[in-house]
């Protein structure tokens, strides 16, 4: 059911857009197909190896609802532009909104407009700031979820056993140093990094036109995953940093419970 779900997410875009060349289709097909045999691969390996908190619900699935909804709702504004209806109206309506909202200097939204080529016009100017206030509701809205669960739902379980070695394959507890120094530290570079990627990757993508593909308005596709990508990682960066956080104030609860029982045994005279 996972890998069927991640299929469909990466194929929403093609499937809604509908009026897309065969190369494309057999590219999205492809790239769909190894993300589903990855996934399943994953959830049903003993030993993991990329996918973080697998055990640890609902971070993962949080994660792809954010995925899905943004891909979703960026397809449903393309396609209101062929065949409009209520749904993609207001879809679009709300991306506006906070599109426009949010469109002050040096906003993430503003500094989204510089990844287009030069000399577009304003309403392909208009079609980005709307991509971009809507999967950056998106994105808030996701972030401010799961700070709710971990401040208010106890995650990642109350009282329960927490496998470092399953949730966090990518990090070695042995290669030197405290263990919950290092997460601390892993965590904050993560929300550090997820705070000023919106801000840099337009930057960069500004300053090196010469060396990168200037965001192209008038390709739904490219349009739909670059907004859809520059929104998502950040915030993943951001829940990623927080669940480590989590991880070390969990630890080292246990060492100070563990470091208190002993003072409160009776000691023979």
């Amino acid at each position: 059911m996972r890998s069927l779900l991640v299929m469909l997410a990466i194929a929403t875009p093609t499937v809604l857009l509908g009026d897309v060349s065969t190369d494309s289709q057999q590219v999205v097909a492809l790239v769909a197909l190894c993300a589903g045999v990855l996934t399943f691969v994953e959830y049903n390996s003993a030993f993991p190896s990329l996918v973080e908190f697998r055990d640890a619900p609902p971070f993962n699935r949080l994660r792809f609802g954010m995925l899905f909804l943004t891909l979703f709702c960026l397809s449903a504004i393309e396609r209101g532009r062929i065949a409009p209806t209520t749904m993609t109206e207001l879809i679009h309506a709300i991306g506006a909104l906070i599109g426009m909202s949010m469109d002050f200097p040096y906003s993430p939204v503003r500094l989204a407009t510089f990844m287009m080529a030069s000399g577009g016009t304003e309403a392909q100017m208009g079609a980005v700031r709307t991509a971009a206030g809507m999967a950056y509701l998106i994105s808030l809205l996701s972030l401010t979820i799961f700070v709710i669960i971990v401040k208010l739902g106890g995650w990642p379980r109350k009282g329960a056993p927490f496998n470092v070695w399953v949730n966090l394959p990518t990090f070695d507890p042995t290669s030197g140093g405290d263990v919950v120094a290092r997460l601390t530290r892993d965590a904050r570079v993560n929300i550090a990094i997820g705070f000023l990627l919106p801000f840099l990757t337009p930057a960069v993508v500004f300053i090196a036109k010469s060396g990168f593909q200037p965001l192209n308005a008038t390709s739904p596709q490219t349009l739909i995953w670059t907004m859809t990508l520059w929104a998502f990682l950040p915030a993943s960066l951001f829940m990623r940093g927080i669940a480590m956080g989590r991880v070390a104030d969990m630890i080292r609860e246990r060492r100070e419970i563990a470091q208190a029982v002993p003072a409160l045994v009776p000691q023979p005279a």
